[in-house]
Protein backbone atom coordinates (compact mmCIF):
# COMPACT_ATOMS: atom_id res chain seq x y z
CA UNK A 1 0.00 0.00 0.00
CA UNK A 2 1.44 3.48 -0.62
CA UNK A 3 2.09 5.69 1.99
CA UNK A 4 -0.47 8.49 1.26
CA UNK A 5 -3.06 5.80 1.24
CA UNK A 6 -2.45 3.80 4.82
CA UNK A 7 -5.53 3.71 6.95
CA UNK A 8 -5.88 5.90 10.09
CA UNK A 9 -5.17 2.50 11.69
CA UNK A 10 -2.18 1.93 9.76
CA UNK A 11 -0.92 5.18 10.54
CA UNK A 12 -1.19 5.57 14.24
CA UNK A 13 0.72 2.16 14.20
CA UNK A 14 3.52 3.77 11.77
CA UNK A 15 3.61 7.27 14.05
CA UNK A 16 4.01 5.16 17.03
CA UNK A 17 7.05 3.26 15.81
CA UNK A 18 8.53 6.89 14.44
CA UNK A 19 8.17 7.82 17.70
CA UNK A 20 9.26 5.47 19.86
CA UNK A 21 12.18 5.02 17.50
CA UNK A 22 13.81 8.10 17.81
CA UNK A 23 12.02 9.05 21.46
CA UNK A 24 10.68 12.53 19.63
CA UNK A 25 9.66 13.33 15.88
CA UNK A 26 8.68 16.49 14.58
CA UNK A 27 5.39 16.82 12.68
CA UNK A 28 6.46 17.81 9.53
CA UNK A 29 9.03 14.60 9.57
CA UNK A 30 6.04 12.36 9.97
CA UNK A 31 4.27 13.93 7.16
CA UNK A 32 6.80 13.70 4.49
CA UNK A 33 7.63 9.99 5.93
CA UNK A 34 4.33 8.65 5.90
CA UNK A 35 3.30 11.07 2.64
CA UNK A 36 -0.23 13.22 4.28
CA UNK A 37 -0.45 16.87 5.24
CA UNK A 38 0.44 17.72 8.64
CA UNK A 39 -2.87 18.52 9.40
CA UNK A 40 -4.06 15.15 9.20
CA UNK A 41 -0.54 13.88 11.21
CA UNK A 42 -1.97 16.47 13.78
CA UNK A 43 -5.17 15.44 14.35
CA UNK A 44 -3.49 11.73 14.63
CA UNK A 45 -1.47 12.83 17.27
CA UNK A 46 -4.38 14.58 19.15
CA UNK A 47 -6.15 10.87 18.93
CA UNK A 48 -3.33 9.01 19.83
CA UNK A 49 -2.65 11.83 23.14
CA UNK A 50 -5.80 11.63 24.60
CA UNK A 51 -5.10 7.40 24.51
CA UNK A 52 -2.32 8.25 26.57
CA UNK A 53 -0.10 6.74 23.94
CA UNK A 54 2.56 9.68 23.06
CA UNK A 55 3.24 12.98 24.66
CA UNK A 56 2.43 15.83 22.79
CA UNK A 57 4.65 18.62 22.10
CA UNK A 58 4.60 22.05 20.61
CA UNK A 59 4.76 20.80 16.67
CA UNK A 60 5.64 17.15 17.33
CA UNK A 61 5.16 14.50 19.95
CA UNK A 62 7.53 12.13 22.43
CA UNK A 63 7.44 9.35 23.86
CA UNK A 64 8.67 7.95 27.56
CA UNK A 65 7.70 5.96 29.85
CA UNK A 66 3.94 4.78 29.75
CA UNK A 67 2.30 6.19 33.03
CA UNK A 68 -1.27 5.90 32.08
CA UNK A 69 -3.70 3.44 29.44
CA UNK A 70 -6.97 3.65 28.65
CA UNK A 71 -9.68 1.49 30.89
CA UNK A 72 -9.84 -1.80 29.36
CA UNK A 73 -13.07 -1.62 28.34
CA UNK A 74 -11.58 1.01 25.60
CA UNK A 75 -8.05 -1.17 25.31
CA UNK A 76 -10.80 -4.10 23.89
CA UNK A 77 -11.81 -2.16 20.90
CA UNK A 78 -8.18 -1.68 19.18
CA UNK A 79 -6.58 -4.69 17.67
CA UNK A 80 -9.68 -6.96 17.24
CA UNK A 81 -8.29 -8.96 15.41
CA UNK A 82 -4.69 -9.61 16.74
CA UNK A 83 -6.14 -9.90 20.09
CA UNK A 84 -8.29 -13.05 18.74
CA UNK A 85 -5.34 -14.45 16.98
CA UNK A 86 -3.16 -14.38 20.20
CA UNK A 87 -6.11 -15.66 22.29
CA UNK A 88 -6.49 -18.65 19.84
CA UNK A 89 -2.99 -18.87 19.70
CA UNK A 90 -2.23 -18.77 23.71
CA UNK A 91 -5.69 -20.89 24.27
CA UNK A 92 -4.07 -23.92 22.11
CA UNK A 93 -0.88 -24.36 24.43
CA UNK A 94 -3.56 -25.37 27.40
CA UNK A 95 -3.80 -29.16 27.64
CA UNK A 96 -6.81 -30.66 29.13
CA UNK A 97 -7.56 -30.85 33.09
CA UNK A 98 -4.54 -28.40 33.46
CA UNK A 99 -4.71 -25.35 36.56
CA UNK A 100 -4.48 -22.14 34.49
CA UNK A 101 -3.90 -19.02 36.47
CA UNK A 102 -5.22 -15.81 34.21
CA UNK A 103 -4.40 -11.81 34.89
CA UNK A 104 -6.49 -9.00 34.60
CA UNK A 105 -6.12 -7.98 30.57
CA UNK A 106 -8.24 -6.82 27.48
CA UNK A 107 -5.77 -9.87 25.64
CA UNK A 108 -6.14 -12.08 28.55
CA UNK A 109 -9.89 -12.12 28.30
CA UNK A 110 -8.99 -13.18 24.53
CA UNK A 111 -7.07 -16.17 25.63
CA UNK A 112 -9.70 -16.94 28.15
CA UNK A 113 -12.50 -16.88 25.87
CA UNK A 114 -11.09 -18.61 23.23
CA UNK A 115 -10.23 -21.78 26.09
CA UNK A 116 -14.18 -21.21 26.81
CA UNK A 117 -14.92 -22.50 23.88
CA UNK A 118 -12.90 -25.93 24.34
CA UNK A 119 -14.03 -28.94 25.96
CA UNK A 120 -10.70 -28.76 28.79
CA UNK A 121 -12.08 -29.67 32.36
CA UNK A 122 -9.77 -26.27 33.27
CA UNK A 123 -9.64 -25.03 36.95
CA UNK A 124 -9.16 -21.02 35.83
CA UNK A 125 -8.12 -19.37 38.68
CA UNK A 126 -8.46 -15.17 38.10
CA UNK A 127 -8.58 -11.85 39.66
CA UNK A 128 -10.18 -10.22 36.28
CA UNK A 129 -14.18 -10.36 36.72
CA UNK A 130 -14.52 -10.57 32.35
CA UNK A 131 -12.40 -13.82 32.67
CA UNK A 132 -14.26 -15.30 35.46
CA UNK A 133 -17.52 -14.45 33.47
CA UNK A 134 -16.28 -15.76 30.07
CA UNK A 135 -14.81 -18.56 31.65
CA UNK A 136 -17.58 -19.75 33.45
CA UNK A 137 -19.67 -20.01 30.58
CA UNK A 138 -17.87 -23.46 29.91
CA UNK A 139 -19.82 -25.80 31.86
CA UNK A 140 -16.18 -27.99 32.06
CA UNK A 141 -14.65 -25.02 33.94
CA UNK A 142 -14.09 -24.60 37.21
CA UNK A 143 -13.60 -20.91 38.29
CA UNK A 144 -11.98 -19.01 41.29
CA UNK A 145 -12.38 -15.59 41.56
CA UNK A 146 -9.78 -13.95 43.71
CA UNK A 147 -10.80 -11.67 46.61
CA UNK A 148 -9.26 -7.90 46.42
CA UNK A 149 -9.72 -4.41 46.19
CA UNK A 150 -11.88 -3.51 42.81
CA UNK A 151 -10.17 -1.25 40.35
CA UNK A 152 -13.12 -0.29 37.77
CA UNK A 153 -10.69 0.55 34.93
CA UNK A 154 -9.41 -2.55 34.63
CA UNK A 155 -12.10 -5.12 35.61
CA UNK A 156 -9.80 -6.71 38.16
CA UNK A 157 -9.39 -6.87 41.78
CA UNK A 158 -5.86 -5.94 43.56
CA UNK A 159 -4.00 -5.88 46.73
CA UNK A 160 -2.53 -7.61 49.49
CA UNK A 161 -5.37 -9.73 49.75
CA UNK A 162 -5.11 -10.81 46.10
CA UNK A 163 -1.69 -11.46 46.24
CA UNK A 164 -1.84 -13.62 49.41
CA UNK A 165 -5.01 -15.70 48.17
CA UNK A 166 -3.09 -16.41 44.68
CA UNK A 167 -0.21 -17.85 46.41
CA UNK A 168 -2.92 -20.71 48.46
CA UNK A 169 -2.65 -22.72 45.03
CA UNK A 170 -0.66 -24.47 42.76
CA UNK A 171 -0.96 -24.01 39.06
CA UNK A 172 0.49 -25.28 35.92
CA UNK A 173 0.38 -22.23 33.73
CA UNK A 174 0.43 -18.88 34.39
CA UNK A 175 -1.37 -16.47 31.49
CA UNK A 176 -0.16 -12.59 32.09
CA UNK A 177 -0.88 -9.56 30.16
CA UNK A 178 1.87 -6.16 30.49
CA UNK A 179 2.26 -2.62 29.37
CA UNK A 180 5.71 -3.64 27.43
CA UNK A 181 8.12 -5.76 26.91
CA UNK A 182 11.30 -4.96 25.76
CA UNK A 183 14.94 -6.45 25.99
CA UNK A 184 15.13 -5.91 29.99
CA UNK A 185 11.74 -7.94 30.17
CA UNK A 186 8.16 -7.41 30.90
CA UNK A 187 6.34 -4.61 32.42
CA UNK A 188 3.73 -2.96 33.52
CA UNK A 189 2.21 0.35 34.71
CA UNK A 190 0.58 -0.90 37.40
CA UNK A 191 2.09 -1.79 40.43
CA UNK A 192 -0.88 -3.92 41.81
CA UNK A 193 -1.32 -5.65 38.63
CA UNK A 194 2.46 -6.42 38.56
CA UNK A 195 2.25 -7.81 41.91
CA UNK A 196 -0.51 -10.17 40.93
CA UNK A 197 1.25 -11.46 37.80
CA UNK A 198 4.58 -12.11 39.98
CA UNK A 199 2.49 -14.21 42.60
CA UNK A 200 0.64 -16.00 39.26
CA UNK A 201 3.86 -16.77 38.24
CA UNK A 202 5.43 -17.82 41.55
CA UNK A 203 2.72 -20.14 42.06
CA UNK A 204 2.96 -21.73 38.53
CA UNK A 205 5.18 -24.36 36.42
CA UNK A 206 5.31 -22.11 33.46
CA UNK A 207 4.26 -18.42 32.61
CA UNK A 208 3.03 -17.33 28.73
CA UNK A 209 2.93 -13.48 28.28
CA UNK A 210 0.61 -12.26 25.85
CA UNK A 211 0.92 -9.12 23.84
CA UNK A 212 -0.05 -7.14 20.86
CA UNK A 213 3.02 -5.68 18.60
CA UNK A 214 2.29 -2.14 19.96
CA UNK A 215 3.78 -3.21 23.72
CA UNK A 216 7.25 -3.69 21.67
CA UNK A 217 9.98 -1.94 22.80
CA UNK A 218 7.56 0.29 25.63
CA UNK A 219 8.82 0.95 29.18
CA UNK A 220 6.20 1.30 32.40
CA UNK A 221 6.53 1.91 35.42
CA UNK A 222 7.30 -0.98 37.08
CA UNK A 223 9.52 -4.11 35.88
CA UNK A 224 7.35 -7.79 36.21
CA UNK A 225 9.95 -10.28 35.52
CA UNK A 226 13.13 -11.00 33.16
CA UNK A 227 12.62 -12.42 29.79
CA UNK A 228 14.01 -15.72 31.04
CA UNK A 229 11.51 -15.95 33.77
CA UNK A 230 8.75 -16.63 30.86
CA UNK A 231 8.26 -20.13 29.30
CA UNK A 232 5.96 -18.73 26.51
CA UNK A 233 5.91 -15.26 24.24
CA UNK A 234 1.88 -15.35 22.11
CA UNK A 235 2.19 -12.24 19.92
CA UNK A 236 0.82 -11.05 15.98
CA UNK A 237 3.71 -9.81 14.45
CA UNK A 238 7.22 -10.81 14.51
CA UNK A 239 8.83 -8.45 17.14
CA UNK A 240 12.05 -6.13 15.81
CA UNK A 241 15.25 -7.96 15.11
CA UNK A 242 16.93 -6.79 18.63
CA UNK A 243 13.80 -7.88 20.48
CA UNK A 244 13.44 -11.35 19.23
CA UNK A 245 17.27 -12.11 19.68
CA UNK A 246 16.87 -10.99 23.52
CA UNK A 247 13.97 -13.81 23.85
CA UNK A 248 16.05 -15.88 22.06
CA UNK A 249 19.13 -15.53 24.47
CA UNK A 250 16.47 -15.79 27.37
CA UNK A 251 15.29 -19.74 26.49
CA UNK A 252 11.59 -18.07 26.18
CA UNK A 253 9.69 -19.10 22.90
CA UNK A 254 8.32 -17.18 20.77
CA UNK A 255 4.62 -17.67 18.92
CA UNK A 256 4.08 -15.34 16.42
CA UNK A 257 0.57 -15.08 15.09
CA UNK A 258 -0.04 -12.87 12.16
CA UNK A 259 -2.89 -12.59 9.88
CA UNK A 260 -3.11 -13.58 6.15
Amino acid sequence: MEPGRLTKKERHELILSEVRRSASIRISKLARRIGVAGETIRRDLIELGEAGLINRTYGGATISLVTSEPVISERGLTLVEERSRIGRGAAGLIEKGQIVMIDGGSTTYEVARNLSQLTRDLTVITNSTGVASVAGANPTFRVILCPGTYDAREGSVLGEDTVEFVRRYNADVAIIGASGINADGANDMISGAAAVKRAMMARSLSTVLVVTRDKFGRSSLERVCALGQLSDIVTDTEPQAALRTAIEEAGAELHVFAGT
